[in-house]
């Protein structure tokens, strides 16, 4: 059965639906009938807000007669249809909502006196009209004027039925039984409805004040400061306050922004950018805003609180974007206003961020968080501020002069400059890879320019304050030119090494960019100058020449304009030519640049980063980070927007990276943990990998292919090796001191070395063995031309021919077990004979590892040893005499290119271990096998006349 409360409710939706289709009828559209269009700003103003206040009115009685239907099918059909069908109970926040809409274009309308200018304007049409008007009225004076009776016909309906709403909904929340459940949804109702009370109340109130403060500003300020939705929520000569430091005559707490008038200037503050600290006494409290701080006095500590509670409550009433509902203060407890926050503002103060915009987050008033920058002049920042500074990883974009060239700079931040890991890439198309340092390129770093440019050059090596420091290398595409050596103040400046693309290099002393003083000069057919240099790299003064076949010029040298270079001296030709040997130990480099010293700039920052406990809000800072190419972005905003690529899982935690070193500690483990990290480049080891095969790279791949740094180079690998297992030992330290485990203890040298040489040289060694191998080559060219000669001549040997040729003894020759035709047995020896020993040393060309490649040797050796012992029929131990023939057969027959370069490679990266060992005696033997074979040419004239290579044996 259907309480008498639901009846009430029906006849009063009935009563408000029929008077407000009277409402517009006989005020609504008469107001809206204003011929012609108003050529005012405050008419056409007014009007809008008319009609506005007209569509929230259609709303109004579209949702009322909504209410009306659902009511009458209630009562209809109470059998079926249950209570919560009402739409005031299932939908009542919808209801609440149309009903604020109207009442926020009422107020509106009410501020800008919408209805007393459009009665002003038909005086005479409501004169006649005023009559039906006062019958929608009560409690209205008879003598008051038409616009007071307008705003009145449209405020007093709703507030009565609002009234009625709540009287009835409460009536019927106490006759619907305790445990019905329909009771929450009338109970709620109910409360949002007695709430819509007090807000029409306190939106009217608000709507007269900022009405009355309209009528006491001047016009300028007016236009200024008063907008229809502005409300004006305190004034200070309502609730006296001063504030400083600007001593502001007044003070106006609107409900967007903050306004301070003093003199003719108007300060205004958005608040949503306002933050509020109490003062530490009862009458003080301070406001923080982007370019203010400021202070709230007042005498009375109940004014104070005044304006504390009001300002908080217009702040979080701004940041939600709409009036507070429930009406402010409602509740038992102030809302506070969060902390951070993200909102846009234009700076105006001097200083950098002058006329910038900024769209982010903000916390206490500063930049906080993500964000991005814009200054009128087209400069673009986007990325991670602190306190109001760029702090962390961002990105800028900085206009030049020239139409869609930007220099743009990606990079870590700290305190509003560039500092540690950056790419920067310029208008000019350079580009720099490197760490900054209170915003100039600081630390290591490689500059380059574009390919196609006019003068091609880079640069790897050390810089400091923005200027090349310290030991770098730079590569003159333009001239064919590489400088190795000391740098200071951008110029060429201490020891050097000159490599020119022809075969020449220089080393000495350089100043202001130039060779001075003495140094030595050495050609590619290794003649050596030992003598003064002018700046230009002319011989001048006293000096010595020493040419490949051993002869010596020692005396004064110059050169005159168009003469060529000239000399007074002495001719030595006495001396024999210098053996092979002595000519390789012309390495440049070598003493004047330690190889501990030469690239600090790169492991200086991995030692500081362990040393600090691998913290890892610096671990992208030191190790960089993964962002698409910009190129094809620069003249897109999407630009300003680009990520960072996410690492790789494991490699993008510290923690992780820590914890996978403890659990592999013991080899294999450790070996196969070193192989994993070595190979990727988001790990601390990998990337200072990658960043040593970048400086061995710049340094001696392409014009640096000189012979003469052979020695710099390897004895650079060797170093990389230590530092890389002195990075592991820092990172494992880190480890245990973060677990709470006992450090390990230090090592000594030989147990150092025993892991440099056993496990990360052999890991590391394939990033540098290209260019390494290069240098080799290069070095031992000429023996290997030598040896190359022989091997050819050799390989004209039938396999008996040459066994005989080499004195094996015949009982060691492996063919009575092969009982074929003289025909067969020939082409069968050729391939047979000591094949798996040939085959087996053939394979020390498919790997790096010198381990592996004495390995190899060893296993040649076995297969030599087992084919012996396969002829004699009984196990057999080579003596030297006799293995050093085969030894020299298998080699011939597997025809290995450059061994001399192999051989000297092993020799030079072995681990030190093995020396005076087997495989130390086994590559002394290939190393006698090597030089025997550049000889035999010299020896082929002992066999009577030629031979026929196809003859029978």
């Amino acid at each position: 059965m259907c309480s008498p409360e639901e009846e009430a409710l029906l006849r009063l939706e009935e009563v408000f639906s029929a008077t407000l289709a009277h409402i517009n009828s006989l005020v609504l559209q008469p107001l809206l009938e204003t011929t012609p269009e108003p050529s005012d700003a405050q008419g056409r103003e007014g009007l809008r807000l008319l009609q506005q206040l007209h569509q929230s009115s259609q709303r109004l009685w579209e949702v009322t007669e909504e209410s009306l239907h659902s009511l009458q099918e209630r009562l209809g059909h109470q059998d079926t249809v249950g209570l919560e069908s009402l739409l005031l109970l299932r939908d009542a926040d919808r209801v609440l909502q149309v009903h604020v809409e109207y009442i926020e274009s009422y107020a509106s309308c009410v501020v800008v006196q919408a209805f007393q200018k459009a009665a002003k304007k038909r005086r005479e049409f409501w004169r006649g009209q005023r009559k039906a008007l006062w019958q929608l009225l009560s409690g209205v004076s008879s003598e008051a004027s038409v616009g007071t009776a307008l705003a009145q016909a449209l405020h007093q309906p709703l507030a009565h039925h609002v009234q009625q709403y709540v009287v009835l909904l409460l009536g019927l929340g106490d006759s619907t039984a305790d445990p019905h459940p329909t009771r929450e949804l009338v109970v709620h109702a109910a409360t949002l409805f007695g709430n819509l009370q007090s807000f029409m109340s306190q939106a009217l109130d608000q709507a007269l004040a900022t009405q009355a403060l309209r009528h006491s500003l001047s016009s300028r300020l007016r236009d200024v400061l008063c907008t229809p939705a502005r409300r004006l929520l305190q004034d200070s000569q309502d609730v006296p306050v001063t504030v400083t430091p600007l001593r502001a005559e007044r003070v106006l707490l609107f409900d967007d922004v903050l306004v301070l008038l003093q003199g003719h200037s108007v300060h205004t503050f958005d608040l949503k950018l306002v933050w509020l600290d109490p003062g530490q006494d009862g009458c003080t409290f301070h406001l923080l805003t982007p370019e203010e701080e400021l202070s709230f006095c007042s005498k009375d500590p109940q004014d104070r609180m005044v304006w504390q509670w009001k300002v908080t409550q217009a702040v979080c009433q701004a940041l939600r974007g709409k009036k507070d509902f429930p009406v402010l203060g409602a509740g038992l407890e102030p809302s506070e206003p969060p902390t951070c926050r993200c909102v846009a503002y234009t700076f105006h103060a001097e200083g950098q961020l002058c006329q910038a915009t900024y769209e982010g987050e903000w916390c206490r008033g500063r930049p906080h968080g993500r964000g991005t920058l814009k200054w009128p002049d087209g400069r673009n920042h986007v990325g991670s501020f602190c306190q109001g500074l760029e702090h962390g990883f961002g990105i800028r974009l900085v206009p030049q002069a020239s139409e869609d060239k930007f220099d743009c700079y990606k990079c870590h931040w700290r305190e509003g400059s560039m500092c540690g890991y950056g790419i920067c890439e310029y208008g000019t198309d350079e580009v720099y890879k490197g760490y900054f340092r209170a915003g100039l390129r600081h630390g290591f770093g490689v500059l380059e320019s574009a390919p196609q440019a006019p003068q091609p050059f880079k640069y790897t090596g050390h810089w400091e304050r923005g200027q090349r420091s310290g030991y770098g290398v730079e590569e003159d595409g333009d001239r064919g030119e590489r400088y190795i050596g000391m740098w200071q103040a951008d110029q060429r400046h201490g020891p050097g090494v000159m490599v020119t693309q022809a075969g020449v290099c220089y080393q000495g002393t350089f100043q202001a960019d130039k060779m001075v003083g003495p140094g030595i000069l050495l050609s590619e057919d290794d003649s050596l100058y030992e003598g003064t240099f002018t700046r230009d790299l002319t011989l001048v003064g006293k000096g010595k020449v020493t040419f490949p076949n051993g002869f010596t010029l020692e005396g004064s040298f110059g050169s005159g304009a168009g003469k060529g270079l000239h000399t007074q001296g002495v001719l030595d030709t006495a001396a024999f030519p210098p053996d092979p040997s002595s000519t390789r130990k012309r390495q440049l480099g070598v003493g004047a640049f330690p190889v501990e010293s030469r690239w600090q700039g790169v492991y200086g920052p991995f030692r500081d980063f362990v040393s600090a406990g691998c913290p890892g809000d610096e671990q992208e800072t030191l190790l960089g980070f993964h962002v698409q190419n910009s190129r094809e972005l620069r003249k897109s905003q999407e630009y300003l927007c680009c990520e960072r690529a996410q690492p790789e899982p494991c490699a993008d935690r510290m923690e992780d990276v820590l914890d996978e070193l403890l659990l592999h500690r013991e080899p294999p483990a450790l070996r196969e943990c070193l192989r994993k990290a070595l190979s990727n480049s988001l790990h601390p080891l990998g990337k200072l990998l990658r960043t040593l095969m970048l400086t061995f790279q710049a340094t001696y791949a392409g014009i640096g292919a000189s012979k003469h740094l052979q020695a710099l180079a390897q004895e650079e690998v060797k170093q990389h090796a230590r530092e890389l297992w002195a990075a592991y030992r820092g990172l494992l330290q880190v480890a245990l001191q973060r677990k709470g485990q006992a450090p390990e203890e230090d090592e000594d040298t030989e147990t150092r070395d025993l892991q440099v040489h056993g496990l990360v040289l052999p890991l590391m060694l394939p990033s540098f063995y290209s260019e390494l191998f290069t240098l080799y080559l290069l070095l031992h060219e000429t023996e290997d031309s030598l040896y190359s000669q022989g091997i050819a001549n050799l390989s004209l040997f039938p396999d008996t021919k040459l066994l005989e040729f080499l004195d094996v003894q015949k009982h060691l020759w492996p063919l009575k077990d092969l009982t074929l035709t003289t025909n067969q047995r020939l082409s069968l020896v050729r391939d047979k004979c000591f094949l798996s020993a040939t085959e087996c040393l053939q394979k020390i060309i498919t790997t790096v590892d010198p381990r592996e490649k004495l390995e190899v040797l060893e296993r040649t050796y076995g297969e030599i040893e087992a084919t012996v012992s396969r002829v004699l029929g009984q196990e057999h131990k080579l003596p030297m005499d006799d293995l050093l023939p085969l030894l020299i057969y298998v080699v011939s027959r597997a025809r290995i290119q450059h061994l001399g370069a192999e051989i000297h490679l092993i020799r030079d990266m072995m681990d030190p271990t093995h020396t005076g060992g087997l495989y130390d005696f086994l590559l002394t033997a290939l190393e006698s096998c090597y030089e025997h074979i550049q000889k035999e040419d010299m020896r082929l004239h002992r066999f009577p006349g030629r031979w026929d290579s196809r003859e029978h044996w």
